[in-house]
């Protein structure tokens, strides 16, 4: 006999703290996917989800269904140089001021592997890696797999959009989930995360979990639970997963926007650049070369100027003008300390201001000003005098300036030496599924 299987039965079950089994999980996801389960049935189950949660083993199911809606590529067979080589990415939870792909794409491309980094765009305070490269002339993000994959063979290294191919159920479902209030669900977070990272065929994966003000989900219990759970995800599917919990109190590096954060990335890839910025990306450079056999040191390849020649590589690839002006904004307005003191700067503030300014969007579909954003001259920890400029405004439309300001001075605070916390990109935990 056929077993029945229906929605509202699915929606019960879990309402009622049960767990669902493999069929119920495939048909539900599948269903949504072909337009059969309506939006309400599926918004009901996803708002029952985010109270009653997942068992491990039905989150690694709901996964596995959305990476089997779509294409899974292999990649198993890429070559570099004729020679057969490893896949590893990154996957970073989002926060304010991380554009670590940004270097940690080209830079670990220097050794003969291949890194074929799907990226998103931005979405309220946090930047999208597709919105900042953007910033740079002709760069495109949207490529078909045959182009991906020569780019892969030539370079080592691609930045690009997700094909509609690849896990069309995670667009359906995180659709509904933003208009939902069911994005922070852990269970459907990872599943979302990890079906794009599993469907794109890599073999390793690090993942940044960022925690704070400034991330995702700013509690670090949260994070660490995040963090397990995508890592077990990933060991499931094969994928040689393992997980760094970042701090993200106060903004990784000191621009946060679009171009203002391209141009800080050229700077870390001349050897430059914030030391936060610098830390992070290279000890995720490290967590990624461990999980793919290889021991070495990614900073000089930072000084010596080959992770620079990998980046114009992967920019030209892609359509850019790695040599090409970066677009600066028609507007700016300093911020000065209102006393003297310890500087903290609280994450989610700036990257609101950022947003304010016009380098974020509130909706899917928004265009974004490359040239928008926050330049911070005094970062956490430093000392500062009344009076001194500790950051910029930067915005296209002058009406967006006074707004953003406001949120920029909201999220600055001046204290008694010692109250700073730390810079951000610490890593405050690892995780391991090999």
């Amino acid at each position: 006999m056929t077993r029945s299987i229906d929605a509202v039965r699915i929606i019960e079950a879990k309402r009622d703290g049960n767990e669902l089994d493999d069929d119920e999980i495939d048909w539900i996801v599948d269903g949504y996917t072909r337009g059969v389960v309506p939006p309400e049935q599926m918004s009901a189950l996803a708002m029952a989800v985010y109270f009653r949660g997942m068992t491990d083993r039905e989150i690694a199911r709901w996964t596995a269904a959305m990476v089997d809606s779509g294409t899974r590529l292999d990649l198993s067979d890429l070559t570099r140089a004729g020679r057969r080589v490893p896949t590893v990415d990154k996957h970073s939870t989002g926060g304010v001021g991380d554009s670590v792909t940004l270097v940690l794409t080209p830079l670990l491309a220097t050794w003969e592997l291949a890194v074929p980094q799907l990226s998103g765009r931005g979405l309220g305070h946090t930047g999208g890696t597709l919105d900042k490269l953007e910033a740079i002339p002709g760069w495109r993000a949207d490529l078909d797999a045959a182009t991906r994959r020569r780019i892969l063979e030539e370079t080592g290294a691609v930045i690009c959009a997700a094909g509609a191919d690849l896990a069309p159920a995670d667009r359906a479902l995180y659709a509904l989930r933003d208009v939902t209030g069911t994005v922070p669900s852990i269970p459907m977070l990872a599943a979302s995360i990890m079906s794009k990272k599993i469907a794109e065929g890599t073999g390793a994966l690090v993942l940044d979990v960022k925690c704070g003000s400034g991330a995702f989900r700013p509690d670090r219990a949260d994070a660490d639970e995040l963090a397990r759970v995508m890592v077990a995800i990933g060991t499931a599917a094969g994928v040689r997963t393992s997980a760094l919990v970042t701090a993200n109190h106060t903004p990784l590096g000191r621009a946060v926007g679009n171009a203002v954060e391209v141009a800080e990335c050229v700077e870390i890839l001349a050897g430059g650049g914030p030391p936060d910025m610098v830390d992070l990306t290279c000890a995720l450079a490290q967590e990624a070369l461990a999980a793919v056999g290889i021991d070495d040191d990614p900073r000089e390849r930072l000084r010596d100027g080959r992770a620079m020649d990998s980046f114009r590589a992967m920019i030209s690839a892609q359509g850019g003008d790695p040599d090409a002006a970066l677009p600066v904004a028609a507007h700016t307005e300093e911020l000065r300390a209102p006393d003297s003191g310890e500087l903290t700067w609280d994450a989610l503030g700036v990257g609101r201001a950022s947003w304010l300014a016009g380098a974020g969007r509130t909706r899917p579909g928004e265009t974004v000003d490359p040239a928008a954003g926050v330049l911070l001259h005094r970062v956490e920890g430093d000392p500062v005098r009344a009076g001194e400029v500790v950051a910029t405004v930067h915005a296209g439309d002058p009406g967006r300036v006074p707004a953003a300001l406001t949120e920029l001075a909201s999220a600055l605070e001046i204290g008694a030496p010692g109250t700073a916390r730390g810079p951000a990109g610490v890593v405050l935990g690892r995780l391991r599924g090999w």
